[in-house]
């Protein structure tokens, strides 16, 4: 795993399949933005207690490519908080058959804002001690 080591909490854990191929046989970086917005979803809804929608991602950076078969695994880390946003650091690594090596393939930072029933913004409820 060389000298790092995830940050934040699991989130979420996949495998990539071949439908999520692209021309080269690389894993689509749609598919895998995709789930890391899932993925962040997960603190967020819990932290807003209900709806949240996705407002921005920032900063996305993809360090090497997803291939299939390997197993795709999401931290996420709740890094800032506003009236109605959050800001969650996005991590993913995979681990490589066969010799199961484990490397960071992406990063980013996306942006929530919890939302009502009627898709409006809403303010955060008061954290948990």
């Amino acid at each position: 795993m060389g000298d790092q080591a995830p940050s934040g909490k699991l989130a979420l854990q996949t495998i990539a399949m071949p439908a999520d191929t692209n021309a080269s046989g690389d894993i689509f970086g749609g598919w895998l933005m995709a789930q890391m917005d899932i993925a962040a979803s997960i603190p967020a809804r819990a932290r807003a207690r209900g709806r949240v929608a996705t407002v921005a991602v920032e900063a996305m950076s993809f360090h090497q490519p997803v291939h299939v078969g390997d197993l795709v695994t999401i931290y996420t880390d709740i890094v800032r908080e506003g009236r109605t946003s959050m800001g969650i650091d996005v991590e993913t690594w995979v681990t490589r058959s066969p010799d199961q090596e484990i490397f960071r393939v992406t990063q980013a930072h996306f942006v929530f804002v919890a939302t009502d029933g009627a898709g409006n913004k809403r303010a955060l409820p008061e954290a948990a001690s």
